[in-house]
């Protein structure tokens, strides 16, 4: 657009010069209009109408509560990403293929050499949570066994010619895992960290990716069976890295008959008992199920999805948009905070506007530690967090939902013979059977609750199993009725 006045005795040259500079600066000044444009319509689309906080220590299901409410309020968005969560699983079910064979890797081939692990050793001493520890720790009515984990000699387990060859046969799966484990966390600043294969550790590696959700986008739906035909049109057709997949899937297809003999195998059961791990009682675990998982044409279950374990670095924010009848067009945000001792000074930020806060802890760690300190109860760190959220006045006035979580696994530890008494010492002699322990659980919670609350906050507890899709689901519709009632 021309000056006017235009400069006076301006020349030719002089008036082409001053017109590109008045074209450049509107350029720039329209793509600035453009971003703040761009930034104003992001941030409307990101406001919310229900925000809800995730917490809670690392694996304690917060994830898997994520899921559930993906399933329960977004199933078309929830359903479209079983593709990407299908490498999750297998990758779930070669890691815990991979373990075995580390653990086997230095077994004796005659019994005169001893294998060493990490096992947990019985506790010598009890630390009592009614009093201060030295380290600002709160009062707690609960004592608990500050039993911590060393390295100690595992029994003699002889390994026969048969399980050397199985061992052998099934050694293709650790390329398998290294390449998927590598595809996942293509875009994580830090990637899966496996341990050596002479190392035993007490639980498989973790792989980790970053917040939101770039390694699911690099995943695309399965192609469909025309587009196949069509040679012109298959490359189209396939998602990326498509022929990468299908070749880790040829392997753990060919390998599925041989992963289901080592798990029966009483030589690896024996090895896994005498090294106090327990696999079965791990996230992710899907070696009882080979059969199903390890064949062409296999689609993960909701059920498949829930279980799956992937380990999340940082905030992870989600924006749902409601699919259901009663919620269509509101927006939720929900933010799954990273609970390694590490992530939680990033928690504050995330209690303002908040309407609701579901805290996760996990009743099946009560013989845990964490993985970050050996020293410390996972059962008494969850009451240490619940001890500090409550207390916190910027949560004054935000509704709280309690979620005694991994009901099934405390079930089956117990059932196992699992003495919950020897970790938390003023149980004293009660039942250990599982309607007593739980309801021991949720009195200290409760206790605590009660203590450092304010008059008339809402709290609502529930017992639950986060795998369990439709069980949760009765509770997420009660936690959003809690909302609903909930003073704003």
């Amino acid at each position: 657009m021309d000056d006017w006045p235009p400069p006076v005795r301006e020349t030719a040259a002089q008036r082409a010069l001053r017109l590109d500079e008045e074209r450049e600066a509107k350029r720039v000044n329209d793509e600035i209009d453009l971003a703040l444009e761009a930034e104003r319509l992001e941030r409307q689309k990101r406001k919310v109408d229900v925000k809800i906080l995730l917490l809670g220590q690392a694996e304690s299901g917060k994830s898997t509560i994520l899921r559930n409410f993906q399933l329960q309020f977004t199933p078309q968005a929830f359903r479209a990403e079983a593709a990407a969560w299908r490498a999750v699983i297998h990758l779930n079910l070669v890691r815990s293929v991979t373990f075995i064979l580390n653990l086997l890797s230095d077994a004796p081939s005659s019994p005169t050499t001893r294998t060493r692990a990490y096992a947990p050793s019985r506790p010598s001493h009890a630390t009592s949570l009614s009093h201060s520890t030295g380290h600002g720790h709160p009062d707690f009515p609960v004592e608990i066994n500050a039993g911590d984990y060393a390295h100690a000699p595992a029994p003699l387990v002889h390994m026969t010619d048969e399980l050397r060859r199985l061992c052998m046969r099934l050694s293709p799966l650790r390329t398998v895992e290294a390449g998927l484990a590598q595809f996942l966390s293509a875009d994580s600043e830090s990637h899966p960290r496996a341990e050596p294969a002479h190392r035993v550790t007490e639980r498989a590696f973790e792989v980790s990716v970053c917040p939101g959700s770039k390694w699911k986008a690099l995943f695309g739906p399965a192609p469909h069976p025309t587009a196949l035909a069509d040679t012109r049109t298959s490359q189209r057709a396939h998602p990326p890295h498509y022929e990468e997949l299908e070749d880790a899937r040829r392997v753990i297809e060919a390998c599925r008959e041989d992963m289901v003999a080592l798990w029966q195998d009483e030589t690896v059961q024996e090895s896994l008992k005498n090294h106090s791990m327990a696999l079965e009682f791990q996230s992710g675990f899907f070696l009882d199920e080979v059969d199903r998982i390890a064949v062409p044409g296999y689609e993960p279950s909701p059920s498949d999805i829930l279980k799956a374990r992937i380990q999340t670095m940082g905030v992870e924010e989600h924006i749902l948009k409601m699919e259901t009848v009663a919620d269509n067009g509101q927006t939720w945000g929900i933010y799954d905070v990273g609970g390694s001792r590490g992530q939680r000074a990033a928690w504050i930020p995330y209690f303002d506007d908040l309407n609701l806060l579901l805290f996760l802890a996990p009743m099946s760690a009560f013989n845990q530690v964490l993985a970050e300190d050996h020293s410390v109860n996972r059962l008494w760190d969850s009451f240490y967090i619940w001890n500090t959220i409550c207390s916190s006045r910027l949560l004054n006035n935000v509704t709280f939902v309690l979620l005694l979580n991994k009901l099934d696994l405390l079930d089956a530890k117990l059932k196992a013979g699992i003495q919950f008494r020897r970790f938390v010492t003023s149980y004293k002699d009660k039942p250990n059977e599982t309607d007593s322990v739980v309801g021991y659980i949720k009195s200290k919670f409760s206790a605590i609750y009660k203590q450092h609350s304010p008059p008339g906050r809402l709290l609502r507890v529930h017992v639950t199993c986060a795998t369990d899709s439709k069980a949760t689901s009765i509770v997420l519709e009660r936690s959003e009725h809690c909302f609903l009632l909930a003073p704003h």
